[in-house]
This record gives structure tokens, C-alpha cells and sequence, in this order.
């Protein structure tokens, strides 16, 4: 494989505040549906679900760990004394808003980290954790501010089936492609993964999207029939729809 075939197309500026803002309102659905109106249907990670709701949204671009199957005679636990095992330089240097993406090839008989780690990403200010694999001490973190995603508990230390191999390369999570940079977006349903070049314009897309669709909601809460304006083909309910925006100020 050649360095340009490794490579996803990556966008020339760091993900804005203004990108961040929005996106943190909207849901993993909504963005599954803008990203498949421009033909990408595998963004949506399988098996990690949200450990702690009380963390709220996650929104960040994503820093990679990858694991790959452990050997015996390779890990012990004397390797957490090398400051460069990928995992433990990972945790310490994991940009502050960013998520911390692991590749634990959907394996979660071992965990790919635990609370102690965690905390230490929280405190560092990453935006939030997801693997495809668990996490050990989880009812701790379940009680933190940062959000964290996983397959489901898993107490054994992740050298019994994990061997950390790379930081920040193209990885698996979920069955999802993620490249470093790509922005993870995460809700009570589930984690996505925006290519980092489409990230500007799905998040104004979708913003609107969910105001949209708030509206909606409340009419159809109130009786009114999705004919006509669900998707909004009967043009009556443009002005509605406009003046009903200006009212909530968004």
C-alpha cells in the first residue's frame, strides 16, 4: 500500500468552533442521512453505546489507537514501564478536544483502558473516549464528565488479548473506516464518523436539518398530519415553518 492509498482526503483547517457548536446539537440520525444523500452508508459505529449519559454530547476529531491480537512473550505487565507504550503515550498526548478512537477490532474480552486513564484524558480536556472493545472499571466511569463509548464492561487488563501497535493511523472502529482528523459525533444512540473534508458543510446541513425537524415534531405533536410537510412538499407550511423559526431565535 502506498502512502497516498493510506490517506483519506483531510480538511485544510482544524474543525471551527462554530462546526463544534452546531454539530453538538444534532443527532447521529440526522447526520447518517446527510452523509448518505452524498453516498456514504458505513459511518455509523456498530457495538459501542454511551456508558455515562449524563456526559452529554460528544463532538471531536478523532486521535486513533490501534490494538492488535497480544502475544505472550511480548505482553507483560513490565511494558507499562516504557512512557512509549502507545496506549499509556497516547493517553498523554491526545490533543485537548479531541476523541480518543480505539481499534480493539471488536474484540471486548479484555479492556482497551480503564478508569484511571480515563480520568487522565478527562482531566487533559479530550472531548470524549469510544472503543470497539470495552472498558474495565466502568461504573466509575460511568459517574464521569467525559463521554465514553464501548461494546460493554470488561474487567481484564487489555494485555491479555490487546497489543498496542500505532497512534493516530487510519483504524477500524465499529466496522467504521476512521482517519485521523475525521470528526467523531456522539448522542444517546451511538457514535459517527464525519470525513474530515465534508465536516463544515454537514454540520450547517444538518444544524438546519434539526431545526427543521423540531418544528415537525412539535406540529405532529399537536395533530397536524406528516403529509405535506414531512418531507415539506405542500408549500403552506414554508411561512409557517419561517415565522415559527423566527419566534425561537434559531
Amino acid at each position: 500500500m502506498t502512502a497516498a492509498q493510506s490517506e483519506a482526503p483531510q480538511s485544510e483547517a482544524p474543525l471551527s468552533e462554530a462546526a463544534r457548536a452546531k454539530l453538538a446539537t444534532v443527532s447521529t440520525a440526522t447526520l447518517t442521512t446527510a452523509l448518505f444523500k452524498r453516498g456514504l452508508r458505513n459511518v455509523f459505529l456498530q457495538g459501542p453505546l454511551r456508558i455515562n449519559p449524563g456526559a452529554g454530547s460528544m463532538v471531536g476529531p478523532a486521535y486513533t489507537l490501534r490494538y492488535i491480537p497480544a502475544r505472550e512473550d511480548l505482553d507483560g505487565l513490565e511494558v507499562f514501564k516504557d512512557p512509549a507504550h502507545p496506549q499509556r503515550k497516547g493517553v498523554e498526548e491526545c490533543p485537548a478536544g479531541a476523541v480518543f478512537v480505539i481499534d480493539s477490532r471488536g474484540d471486548r474480552r479484555a479492556a482497551s483502558a480503564g478508569g484511571i486513564l480515563v480520568t487522565r484524558l478527562m482531566r487533559r480536556g479530550v472531548a470524549g473516549i469510544v472503543t470497539d472493545g470495552g472498558f474495565r472499571d466502568t461504573p466509575e466511569i460511568a459517574d464521569m464528565a467525559i463521554p465514553a463509548y464501548h461494546a460493554g464492561p470488561s474487567a481484564p487488563t487489555n494485555l491479555i488479548h490487546h497489543h498496542a501497535v500505532d497512534l493516530n493511523v487510519p483504524i477500524a472502529c465499529g466496522g467504521v473506516a476512521v482517519y485521523p482528523g475525521d470528526v467523531m459525533v456522539g448522542d444517546g444512540e451511538g457514535v459517527v464518523c464525519i470525513p474530515a473534508h465534508l465536516v463544515e458543510e454537514i454540520a450547517e446541513e444538518t444544524f438546519d436539518q434539526t431545526v427543521y425537524e423540531d418544528f415537525v415534531m412539535e406540529r405532529v405533536g399537536q395533530g397536524h398530519t406528516i403529509r405535506g410537510l414531512y418531507p415539506m412538499t405542500d408549500p403552506a407550511n414554508r411561512p409557517l415553518f419561517e415565522a415559527w423559526r423566527k419566534e425561537k431565535g434559531r
